[in-house]
């Protein structure tokens, strides 16, 4: 088609679209509402689940775990010991490291404050096989990676900028790093941000674990990352890591905690396994919002071109073809949709700050935005839902029927029982993918409301929480000195006008799956080899009172209960239902087993009290638990809580001068509200149910628009049928209730296709769900409740006008 042709047309698009302004912004708001959601997810899943990872050969790097299909288990930290027969003994790798998440205390100088950091600690092995090159010095050699050398660090390009100025004199440089002195050897590159954008250090992880630690095969610690030799596949990887495996376990006494198997998946894979999922379900509810949008729009673009019938068929009667219709139509799609389009790329780029916002702990967050690829993807959907809805009115009037408009006798034409039809075909499609939206969102709510309401069993309410985090220094290699500072900053935090009541532990209820340790229970046998693996926290005296814990029988801790006067523990009452039945309590024994290389095992810990139950995390179960003093294994990270008589965020600062009175390189981090630390458990549970119910939303409204649109085209093409009625006595109850069943009915028929669909769709999402079962019941009837009273009330106004018609003056109008 020459190009002087097209230019003209696109000018009476245009043209005809200007004198309709009303129906062409609702077009383009419509599909800008549709592509932005969509472009935005796409954005989203694109740059965190389908690019590579940004380095060399990506695809052959890999992370491998320790598995034990006959326990259950087939994702575990490897322990040191099985990492180095791994390395020593695989034949599928070219290169195999280790890289763990470390926190480290970068003390201040010339004036800076100091500062607490992410790091990693790696082998020696680890940034070469991960394929990156230093942008100055170097990176770690054996030598820096052996016990007892001195400490060398590596850091990322954003802290030599921020903290050093870029001063490219830093490598040699020494750095307090946990009062420790650390050698700079080198830059990590612009470009590099593994695992994330946080890592601010690289360390070498052999200084910091005693050689024995490399020898243990049931102290699972470490993270294995390797990359592969060329040709090999991730399945010859993990049978060759079992192999090994099954080697090593064969030849050691039995042991629950030695596992037998490997299991390996890709880098990329590992790193956004736990968000897979979940950005899969979302992307497919941007995709249903996007095609009800889509059904809006040709629902549209066939009643607007049913109100054109007459002047299609005048055309048509002068030699228009139906291929010129046809390219008119397309072409008025076309513009709406791109308009529509280039508007939605705005709602992503503003979808996409607030989800970022909301989620910045989304893996690889840094690398999204809006590119390219994204911005061809929302030009790529518009394009095809301007060809789909622009095709749409073809599908609902025959052209061979365009004539038979010529010879009705009804000056207000509007199409064809074809069209109509069509229309209502679209609408139950539409509010079909409506209600699968509504049962997601409303099983996702439901589980948010159950993870949100679950009692933790402790009290929360005016309660301030830090972490307190003890550097790696020589002052505290003793536990007597750590012992020490807690005590006396417990001591003095008590004292602290407006504090009623203060404590520590490892790990607090509501905070998160905390340590889990291997027990026995001295006065019952158990078959040689087998243990009970339960949940371990180490708490200080006042931790059961401070936070409301219940003691259900026997005593709690006090202050005199250190290592030199015994092992004492306290269990919940979980720990009696599941192991000891109806048998009391009080002076059996716990057996901390510690199956190291020695194979030793630690005294016996007499069980002195029995206290309520309390949860690890919103979501979990109620599990098993059992408590130690604090001042017997006092942990170097603790969590300070204070319960206080006003506001707990107004005492942050003046705890945090406390802490910097007795140390000033303590680093105190996580400053939080009790009720905001939970609330972390159950951010991602909200954002899932926030995220489906606008998607839900936005589709129930537009369901309601095609509803109402379906009825007020069915009214203006019955006016005189209406008319007829109302002269031969009909009554406007009649009428009404008539017109109200037309237009319900492809809503109930859309309600019954969209259960029968949620029905098997919602299984895939169980996984992601809190004390909500698939099928729901509730769930699935508030939905039909909530879309026939809001399809009822989107028919209710056209159907009243109509009943409200003045027969005579209708029949006058035709």
């Amino acid at each position: 088609m020459p190009v002087d042709i097209l230019f003209r047309d696109l000018r009476q698009t245009l043209r005809n679209l200007a004198r309709t302004p009303g129906f062409s912004l609702t077009v383009v708001l419509v599909m800008a509402l549709g592509i932005g959601a969509t472009a935005a997810l796409f954005t989203v899943v694109n740059s965190v689940l389908l690019k590579p990872l940004p380095l060399p050969d990506s695809d052959r790097l890999v992370r491998a775990w320790e598995a034990s299909p006959e326990h259950g288990y087939s994702h575990t930290a490897a322990a040191g010991g099985t990492w180095r027969i791994w390395h020593d003994q695989n034949r599928s790798f070219a290169q195999l490291g280790v890289a763990d998440p470390w926190e480290l205390n970068l003390a201040g100088a010339e004036g800076q404050l100091p500062e607490h950091l992410d790091a990693e600690a790696a082998t020696w092995q680890t940034l070469g096989l991960l394929g990156v090159k230093p942008a100055l010095g170097r990176f770690f050699t054996q030598a820096d990676d052996t016990w007892g050398a001195d400490k060398t660090v590596v850091l990322s390009w954003s802290l030599w900028q921020r903290r050093f100025g870029a001063d490219p004199g830093i490598v040699g440089r020494k750095l307090l790093l946990d009062t420790q002195p650390y050698t700079v050897i080198g830059v990590l590159p612009k470009w590099f941000q593994y695992p994330d954008a946080h890592t601010q250090l690289w360390i070498a992880i052999s200084p910091l674990f005693p050689p024995r630690a490399w020898d243990s095969h049931d102290s699972h610690n470490f993270t294995v990352i390797g990359r592969l030799k060329p040709g090999v596949s991730i399945a010859t990887a993990q049978e060759d890591l079992s192999r090994i495996s099954r080697l090593r376990a064969e030849q050691r006494p039995p042991n629950d905690f030695i596992d037998d198997a490997a299991h390996v998946v890709g880098l990329l894979d590992a790193d956004t396994y736990k968000v897979r999922t979940l950005l899969n379900i979302l992307f497919a509810a941007t995709g249903c919002l996007l095609l009800i949008a889509c059904l809006n729009v040709a629902n549209l673009l066939v009643a607007r071109s049913a109100s054109r019938r007459r002047e299609a068929a005048i055309r048509s009667a002068l030699g228009g073809s139906r291929g010129r219709l046809l390219r008119d139509r397309l072409l008025e799609s076309l513009v709406l949709c791109t308009a529509g389009g280039a508007f939605g790329i705005l709602i992503a780029q503003l979808a996409l700050q607030w989800l970022l916002s909301r989620r910045a702990d989304l893996p690889r967050a840094a690398s999204v935005h809006l590119d390219g690829t994204a911005i061809g993807f929302a030009l790529g959907t518009a394009l095809a839902c301007g060809l789909i809805a622009g095709l749409a009115p073809a599908f609902a009037d025959r052209h061979d029927q365009l004539l038979n408009a010529l010879q009705d006798q009804s000056r207000a034409v509007s199409g064809s029982r074809q069209s109509l039809r069509f229309r209502r075909a679209l609408l139950a499609v539409e509010v079909a993918l409506t209600v699968v939206l509504l049962v997601g969102a409303g099983l996702f709510l439901r589980s948010y409301q159950n993870m949100h309401s679950a009692e933790l069993g402790v009290s929360t309410a005016r309660t301030l929480t830090m972490g307190i985090n003890l550097p790696y220094a020589p002052q505290y290699e003793k536990e007597a000195r750590i012992t020490g500072f807690f005590e006396d900053l417990l001591t003095r935090v008590q004292a602290l006008p407006g504090v009623q009541a203060a404590g520590l532990a490892d790990r607090l209820p509501g905070q998160g799956e905390g340590t889990d340790d291997g027990e026995t229970i001295a006065e019952i046998p158990m078959p040689k080899g087998t243990m009970l693996d339960i949940q371990v926290r180490y708490v200080s005296p006042d931790f059961f009172r401070s936070l409301g814990i219940p003691l259900l029988h026997g005593r709690t801790f006090t202050a005199d209960d250190r290592l030199e006067h015994g092992r004492l523990a306290i269990v919940n009452q979980a720990f009696v239902r599941q192991y000891l039945k109806s048998r009391d309590p009080i002076g059996l024994h716990v057996n901390d087993l510690n199956t190291g290389p020695e194979g030793t095992t630690d005294p016996k810990n007499e069980i002195v009290g029995v206290v309520g139950d309390v949860r690890s995390a919103p979501a979990s179960p109620i599990e098993p638990i059992v408590y130690f003093p604090l001042w017997t294994g006092v942990r170097s990270g603790p969590t300070l809580f204070l319960r206080t008589t006003g506001d707990p965020l107004a005492m942050a600062t003046t705890v945090q001068k406390v802490v910097a009175g007795i140390d000033r390189s303590v680093a105190v981090t996580d400053l939080l509200t009790y009720d905001d630390l939970v609330g972390k458990n159950t951010a991602e549970a909200s954002f899932n149910a926030t995220l489906l119910s606008v998607f839900a939303g936005l589709s129930l409204v537009l369901a309601a628009v095609g509803l109402f649109g379906v009825l007020s085209f069915l009214v203006s093409q019955r006016t005189a049928e209406i008319g007829v009625r109302m002269a031969l006595g009909a009554q406007r109850e009649h009428v009404l209730r008539l017109l109200l069943a037309d237009g319900l009915r492809p809503a109930v028929i859309g309600l019954v296709l969209g259960i029968a669909a949620s029905a098997g769709l919602t299984r895939l999402v169980a996984s992601l769900l809190y004390g909500t079962q698939p099928l729901d019941p509730l769930v699935f009837v508030l939905v039909s409740f909530a879309l026939i009273a809001v399809a009822a009330l989107a028919c209710l106004l056209p159907a009243w006008r109509a009943s409200q018609l003045d027969p005579v003056a209708a029949l006058r109008a035709e």
